[in-house]
Formats: C-alpha cells, structure tokens, sequence
C-alpha cells in the first residue's frame, strides 16, 4: 500500500528544499578568493598522532583499486591507463562520497607496498589539483570529515617519504579543509555522519599542531553530537546496534588521540564509551557479531572483540535497555533479543526498519532465528524488502508492513528514504518465574489502519533448553471480513531444516546440535527467504505460522526446544 506524505513534514521538507535552492551561492560563496582568505593560518608540517583504525579493510579492495577498478556504494567504475577517476562521472552520489572521502585509502594501506603507496600519493595529488576550492559533494562538511580521518588514520603511506613541494601542498590543503569543517560541521546529515564530522574536527586539532583552539571547539561540537545521539542506557539513537559499533570505534579514535598527546579525555567522552561497552554486549550473538536489528549488520567480531578489549570498566549485559526499545535473555547458552521499540525519530529514519516485537536467537556459536539483514550501500536493489515487516521473525497483517517508506517522489528526494509510522505506544514488561524469564510487549502499529493490536510473550527457560512464545492477535474496532496474518521465524542460512514424524520441524546446527520448532493455531509452512547479514546474499528459508484474525482475539503458541539428534 502507497504511503502518503504526513503534513508534520512539511517544515523539514521546506528546509530542505532551502538548503537545495542555495547550494549555488553556498559554492561560489564558500569557494571564491575572499572566504578562502579566511581559513589561512598558521601551517603544520607533521601529522603527529596516528590514530588506529579498526575497520576491517580488505586486500581484495586494494587489488580492484590497483587494477583501476573504484566501487563505492555497490557501484564499479573503471578508469582506462591515463585518465583520472576524478575526471569520471559519477554513477551516484553515494559513489561521489565514497571517492572524495577517501575511503579507498584504508585498503591501499593495508596492502602496502611501493605500487599502493604510488596509487595514495597519485590519487591524493589529482584530488588536490582538481578540488581545491569548495564544492559538493567533496567539501560538504560529511564527506570533508571522513577525508580528514582517512587522512589521519592511513595518510602515512603516502606522507612518509614524500617530496617536501608534494608535502606542502597537502598540508596547506589540510589547514583549509580543517578551519572549514570548523565551521560547517553542524551542517552534516543528522546522526552518525554528523558524529563523524565531529570526530574528525576533534582530531584535526590533535593530529595537527597548527591551531590548538580548533581541538576546543572540535571536542565542544564532539559533546553536543554525544549528547544527541547516544542515549543514557548506552545505545545509539537511531537503535542500529551496528551504527553504535561505528560510533564507538570513531569515539575510540578521539580518545586514543587525546590520551597520546597527554590530555585528560572529556567527561562526557570518557562517559558515553563507558555506557556504550555494555550495550554493545547486549546485542551480541554467541559468534561474538552483532543482531540484525534497525539496518544494522552482523558488523566485524574480530573488530568488535578488539574494541570491547580496551574496555576499562567491563560493564556487563543488562535485561532490558529501556531507551533503545530492546530486551535480551540469556540463559545456559542460549541468548535471545527482541526488538520492543518504535521508529527513530526524524532524519534518523532513513535507514530503519519495521521488525517491531521481532526477535533473534543463537545457541552457542550459531544462530538460529535472524531477521533478514541490511541492503546497506552494497546491496541498494534489496532496500526496500528488507526493511518491511515480512523480512524480519515477527508478525505481519493483511500482506502489509507495519511501517512504509516514504513514496518515491517529492518528498523522498527532499528527506530520503525516510520510514514512517509504526507504534505510536510500544509496551513491554519483563519477569522472572520458574519457568524462567518471561518478556511482554505490544506495539500499536496496526490500530489505526487495520484495527487490530500485536501482543507477543516469550519465555526462555532457566537452563536455556526451550524457549516458548505466543503471538496474540487483538481486534479494537469490529471488523466484517477476516483479515490474513503471518507469523515468520526466519531461519539463519547455516541451519538445516526438515520436517519430523508426527509433526513440527527440525532445526539443524553445523555443530550437530538440534532444535525442534512446533506451534500451534496455524499451520506450519516452510518457505525460501535471504539473509544479508553479511556482505554477500545468501539463500536461507523460513517458518510461516499462518492464520486468520476477525472480531475475536486469535492466539498462536509455539516451542523452541533443544532435543538429541
């Protein structure tokens, strides 16, 4: 079903278009001889501080690169012996952010070598020749920011034994883009983008001794986007557990940087590392990566180990973030993670999903129950599927998602891809029993369209052997014909599924261990489904309980149980 625009994004979509119609005078104001004038000033010679950075780079990616093949955004452009990649046409805007962020220099620098450091040193130099003034997208505060901590993190392999004119040269250009981004940063896109801006402003006043006040302001901008964004219970705003990975790995390179030049870290830095440790525990799976929840992926577990190593305080775990919106059990070596909030707010929707009252599972080192993953920039043709309601282990209605995306056109070019709707008052409610560790929760999401209230209960018992759910249907407002559910169990791709003698399902793990999946109300389909939790599309399947709900609460039981194959 078609979503229509809600009035109450009028106001940004005029803003929006504002920011459009000036783009023009924005470029020639910023970039003409008179305002450049004004970012000169005192010129570093030296970067001082490395920061380290985590991120998993591949030698693959530097292979393509060194081969003249440039893919950003899940787009290839190839570049014949001679020619400039910056002289090319961009295929997207995504892929003009990825080339002039210099996300192509964490590749070359784990290659090495005298061939990468030849292609950083020819790449940074046609940059330079080209995008010496200010333009969009190259100097747009974002994109200017993720260069700048590129530059930082991996610019040694082309700095280190460079010509003194070549050197010059950057560093006269790093001056410029760091007095720049000291004053547009607050104009990155809101969320992680405008953190890392930040972030790179912060580290433009450690890494460079060239202007000691900008790293005052930087850690000042620094503490306004923490407070924003990261929430007191440790998550993220826009409640991707991959997004708060990201954002503690950016605010790891800060106080990394700030520690090496002897300076006390920030209150407020010190502290949102502090909090975010232990929510990223929560989202944990027993393979050590992440649950797939809110557009995030299973993200890097090696990075995550080596980050989470380097926690001081080691803050463990709780039961339920109450500000994100999540619930966790664990049990034995079970763990389970269940998804009880409603969409973020604003522009932090453009990556979310609908998986409302959705939950994950594993058992020891494999999963078992995923929701369906991310497209992310790599996949954008699987975008819109997976963020629907259908592509995640929760309930959906009458063939139809619990939230839409804004429809293409106007108001999407304006906002993205923004989500809208959802719950308007998600609840959720924990005990402990005998039986174990029950929660409760329900969201809204279907009340005022179809009329009709999601309850869902799961208990995970004591040795983490059985979980067991039930999924309830509750009408609010009558209704004349009866309306299709389905209720899904995505199942994870390394998992066997057949079917057993005298009814239910067997789940089978690459260890040998089995589980049994039975419910009852419905009856029990399996049905082909993708994962895209990693960086590939993988074929999976999934269980389908269907039904039918009218004027009468309908209730669907079912059972997870560990049993000896």
């Amino acid at each position: 079903m078609r979503a229509a625009v809600p009035l109450n994004l009028l106001p940004e979509m005029i803003q929006a278009m504002a920011w459009q119609a000036f783009a023009p005078w924005r470029t020639w104001t910023r970039g003409n001889w008179f305002y450049r004038r004004l970012l000169r000033g005192p010129l570093a010679d030296h970067i001082v501080f490395h920061p380290h950075d985590s991120r998993p780079w591949r030698l693959e990616d530097a292979d393509a690169l060194l081969r003249r093949r440039f893919r950003f955004a899940g787009e290839t452009v190839e570049v014949p012996e001679g020619l400039s990649i910056f002289d090319q046409a961009s295929p997207s805007r995504a892929w003009a952010e990825g080339l002039h962020g210099f996300v192509w220099l964490g590749a070359l620098s784990l290659a090495g070598g005298e061939a990468a450091r030849m292609l950083a040193t020819d790449l940074i130099s046609q940059w330079l020749q080209r995008n010496a003034r200010y333009s969009e997208p190259a100097w747009s505060a974002h994109v200017l920011g993720r260069r700048l901590i590129m530059l930082f993190c991996h610019g040694k392999l082309a700095i280190a034994n460079s010509d003194m004119m070549w050197r010059s040269k950057l560093f006269v250009s790093l001056r410029e883009q760091s007095r720049m981004l000291e004053r547009i940063a607050a104009e990155a896109p809101e969320g992680l983008t405008r953190l890392e801006a930040a972030v790179a402003l912060s580290l433009s006043g450690i890494c460079m001794d060239d202007c000691p006040p900008r790293l005052i302001s930087g850690l000042e901008r620094l503490e306004v986007e923490i407070e924003r964004q990261i929430l007191p219970d440790g998550g993220h705003a826009d409640r991707s557990p991959e997004d708060l990975l990201h954002a503690y790995h950016l605010l790891t390179l800060v106080m990394d940087a700030v520690v090496a030049t002897g300076l006390e870290p920030p209150h407020a830095l010190r502290n949102a590392r502090d909090r975010i440790a232990p929510m990223l525990r929560f989202f944990r799976h027993g393979d050590g990566a992440l649950a797939l929840f809110q557009g995030g992926r299973e993200g890097h577990a090696r990075m995550l180990a080596s980050l989470l190593a380097r926690d001081d305080v080691r803050g463990q775990p709780f039961g339920h973030a109450r500000h994100s919106g999540y619930q966790r059990l664990s049990a034995g070596r079970t763990v389970l993670q269940l998804d009880c909030g409603k969409l973020p707010e604003g522009a932090l929707a453009a990556r979310a999903h609908a998986g409302f009252l959705a939950f994950e599972m594993s058992s020891g080192a494999h999963r078992l129950v995923v929701n369906c993953g991310s497209a992310g920039k790599d996949q954008p043709g699987w975008d819109q599927a997976l963020r629907a309601t259908a592509a995640h282990s929760t309930l959906t209605l009458g063939d139809r998602s619990a939230a839409q995306i804004l429809p293409a056109g106007f108001a999407q070019e304006l906002l993205g891809p923004r989500m809208i709707g959802g719950p308007r008052q998600p609840l959720t409610r924990r005990s402990e029993t005998a039986q174990g560790w029950t929660v409760e929760a329900s969201h809204d999401a279907y009340v005022s369209e179809l009329g009709v209230r999601h309850e869902r209960r799961v208990t995970l018992a004591p040795q983490g052997q059985t979980v067991t759910g039930a999924d309830r249907l509750v009408p609010v407002t009558t209704r004349k014909k009866a309306l299709d559910f389905a209720l899904r169990f995505h199942i994870h791709p390394d998992v066997r599924l057949s079917r057993l003698e005298g009814g239910g399902v067997l789940l089978k793990l690459p260890n040998g261990e089995g589980w049994r999946f039975r419910a009852g109300g419905g009856d029990v389909q399996i049905e082909e489904s993708a994962y895209l939790g990693g960086e590939t599309v993988r074929r999976t399947e999934q269980l389908v309980v269907m039904g039918q709900v009218r004027d009468a609460p309908v209730e669907t039981a079912w059972v997870l149980e560990q049993i000896v194959v």
